[in-house]
């Protein structure tokens, strides 16, 4: 059986894990990775792969993972779902997501392609688990309480913000769902602390948490990849009450996220054209192997 040709859009953090979760994927092969300098400083790593500006470069590519930041993946997406290529994306601003679905399933249809957004681990995995904690206690309340660590998503917001050098968001738990955002930022010579500050409170990514900014001399001497999530629900089965869920995790943030990012992949090589989130994907579609062996192992 052929395997999956994946070519990964954007060489950060999550594109460097990326490549080491497809190349432990046994079917599956990397097209190559476009890179805004193309094959330019080229690091080791990518000795044996093709790197290029554009994914028009490569051969044949059936999904595209775009690790990409947020803001960027719309614009991403409908290029490569007109080229006739499959997407997978991390996008992760929560209110947004229904939007970019529609957008992007009249591109997927269009062009007879699948995609799935939204697929890091959260949203993402945990949204599988939230869905099924629901499901077992339809009436009740669910909680999500993330960290305490880093978020890459808020970090690379506050990076773009005109005057910040580099910059690092870490997400504090406060409990019931409610966060603490604690945003470091290094700054480019010259510029307006008070200035950057304000423009961080009034983003989206931070407007609606309790937020701190506070300046360091150098981010990489605070910054940790680490993060986790605690999910609750508390509930009513049928008409018993009083039914508790919880699941925990901690985890290496870009690892996981490019974990998922293949798994899902791999899935849009099952789904009809269109667009989805993870939760209109079967599980086992995840996975790889033998559908049969893979029900026999789990079920």
């Amino acid at each position: 059986m052929d395997k999956i040709s994946v070519a990964i859009v954007g060489y950060g953090n999550i594109g460097r894990y990326t490549l080491q979760a497809l190349e432990a994927a046994p079917d599956m092969e990397i097209a190559g990775i476009v890179r805004r300098q193309g094959a330019e400083n080229k690091p080791a790593e990518l000795t044996n792969y093709k790197v290029v500006k554009d994914i028009k470069e490569l051969g044949k590519v059936d999904v595209a993972i775009l690790a990409v930041p947020t803001r960027s993946v719309e614009k991403y997406a409908l290029e490569t779902l007109a080229l006739g290529i499959n997407t997978v994306d991390s996008f992760d601003i929560h209110t947004l997501i229904p939007e970019l679905r529609r957008t992007l399933d009249a591109a997927a249809k269009k062009a007879g392609r699948v995609s799935v957004i939204s697929a890091g681990w959260d949203p993402g995995s945990d949204s599988v688990v939230r869905t099924l904690m629901e499901s077992l206690a339809p009436k009740g309340i669910s909680y999500t309480n993330f960290g305490p660590g880093r978020s890459m998503g808020h970090s690379v917001a506050v990076r773009a913000i005109e005057g910040v050098r580099d910059a690092l968001s870490v997400t504090i738990p406060l409990g019931t769902g409610i966060h603490r955002r604690m945003v470091y930022v290094e700054l480019e010579e010259g510029a307006d602390f008070k200035k950057v500050e304000a423009a961080i409170k009034a983003d989206p990514y931070f407007v609606n948490d309790e937020t701190h900014v506070n300046q360091v001399p150098c981010v990489a001497d605070v910054n940790d990849v680490g993060h986790g999530v605690n999910l609750v629900r508390k509930g009513v089965s049928g008409q018993t009450h009083n039914q508790l869920f919880e699941f925990n995790m901690k985890i290496n943030n870009p690892a996981l996220t490019a974990q998922v990012l293949v798994n899902v992949a791999r899935a849009t090589m099952r789904q009809q054209p269109g667009a989805y989130t993870m939760i209109e994907i079967p599980v086992i579609d995840y996975l790889s192997g033998d559908r049969e062996e893979i029900i026999k192992h789990l079920v």
